[in-house]
């Protein structure tokens, strides 16, 4: 997932951070390191680990935390209130009791009236279908051989499947109620623009160093891309509101992930794979702590409007587009998700604009089409703070610390349109 390029600039600057090995780190892993655990997908790890390492490696996921944290006390709301955890008292017992032996005594079938009856021979169940095959068809070849005396068409060729309809084709009479809905719940649902100086402990390179981080989980894990939004929103709330502990930081935002995944996936990633692709720093009761505490800082209001619900069922639905644009309008739109300054203080849907039109001008040279005018309210004059803004982000993205989007949308999936090369000026008239 991250190249060489993320590494040797991003762990002299951050001490306490470590990343998860990719595809591009396997030649330079040594076979001890990350417990021999490269070559194996999630599932074949979580099938061979079940407890924690006991001496985990620095390499195989970021390390907020000098030292394993054993309880959320580095969680505390931002007028200094502490947050103390319950511990788990369960019931006592004394391991050197021995429970009294019994037997149960029944009918013995294979004694009658004191005799003993006669075993009846077992049979095997391969060999009993293989003499009812070679019974029921002389053309059987009866030694385990199943050959079709038909060929095998192998001319069809597998379609793509198609996209899932969005929310508003299925709701074309309620799409304008919609959109005014999400308008008025983006601002309800906005984090605080400056409450990074308020946290005593963390700061903005630490939130970007574990935005970055949570790109890769998302891969990991192949979740949505809407998962991911929704999950650095959460964080950015719950930052807003309480103050954190370095080592509690990466807590913070696999909890918001765990969150994110149970509210926007169709199949939840289990617990036991969070803690692992974390490298268990955390225990199931501590993710489970952070679960309950981030549910009610955030008051249970989960349904936050996103950058990427705007252009995907809105901008983009509004005004179509080729795949290419789509594709480089969603890379724009989660650049913005790493740097909390400056697009905190912007809305969703303002950035979804931004990212939609520079994506449409590099690929197209179009600028922001007149039915998008009408329909958002938005003109390029609203639009160009962040415009601004997102093009300096834009072109300094090669050259930033932190690749794991620029590393995700190389792919081809995404049309590799992070390999583009961005326009050196915008049309802003």
């Amino acid at each position: 997932m991250l190249g060489r390029t993320w590494a040797n600039a991003v762990e002299p600057q951050l001490p306490w951070l470590s990343r998860i090995a990719g595809p591009d780190d396997k030649e330079n892993i040594q076979p001890d390191e990350c417990g021999g655990r490269a070559e194996r997908t999630i599932r074949e790890k979580l099938d061979l680990v079940q407890t924690p390492s006991p001496s985990p490696s620095p390499r195989c996921a970021l390390d907020l935390a000098l030292q394993k944290p054993q309880s959320l006390g580095g969680v505390a709301p931002l007028s200094d209130s502490p947050v103390h955890d319950e511990q788990d008292i369960g019931p006592s017992r004394n391991p050197t009791r021995e429970q009294a032996a019994f037997t149960i005594h029944g009918n013995d079938p294979g004694r009658e009236n004191g005799k003993q009856l006669p075993v009846p021979k077992k049979v095997e169940p391969e060999d009993d279908v293989l003499d009812f095959l070679s019974a029921v068809s002389p053309d059987y070849p009866g030694d385990g051989r199943f050959e079709s005396p038909l060929p095998m068409d192998t001319s069809a060729v597998l379609e793509p499947e198609e996209k899932p309809p969005s929310v508003v084709d299925e709701a074309l009479d309620y799409h304008e109620d919609i959109y005014v809905y999400l308008r008025g719940m983006e601002v309800r649902c906005k984090p605080k623009a400056g409450y990074m100086k308020k946290q005593p402990h963390i700061t903005n390179s630490m939130r970007a160093a574990l935005v970055d981080w949570l790109v890769v989980l998302g891969q990991e894990l192949d979740l949505q891309n809407e998962t991911l939004h929704l999950t650095v929103n959460y964080t950015d709330r719950f930052l807003s509101s309480m103050s954190v502990l370095p080592e509690k930081l990466q807590l913070v935002g696999t909890a918001a992930m765990l969150l994110a995944s149970k509210f926007e996936e169709v199949y939840t990633p289990t617990m036991l794979e969070f803690l692992y692709l974390a490298d268990y720093m955390y225990t199931k009761t501590q993710l489970l702590k952070m679960e309950q505490i981030m549910l009610k800082v955030l008051a249970f209001n989960l349904g936050a409007p996103t950058t990427h619900q705007f252009l995907t069922q809105y901008f983009l639905h509004q005004q179509p587009a080729s795949s290419q644009v789509e594709s480089l309008a969603m890379f724009l739109g989660e650049l913005t998700l790493i740097d909390a300054d400056p697009y905190l203080k912007y809305l969703p849907s303002i950035i979804a604009g931004a990212a939609f039109h520079i994506a449409l001008y590099t690929i197209t040279g179009q600028s922001w089409p007149e039915s998008l005018i009408q329909k958002t309210g938005y003109t390029l004059e609203s639009l160009k703070p962040c415009l601004m803004d997102l093009h300096q982000t834009y072109l300094r993205a090669p050259q930033s610390a932190l690749q794991s989007v620029l590393e995700k949308y190389k792919m081809q999936k995404y049309h590799r349109v992070a390999l583009l090369k961005p326009p050196e000026t915008l049309n802003l008239e």
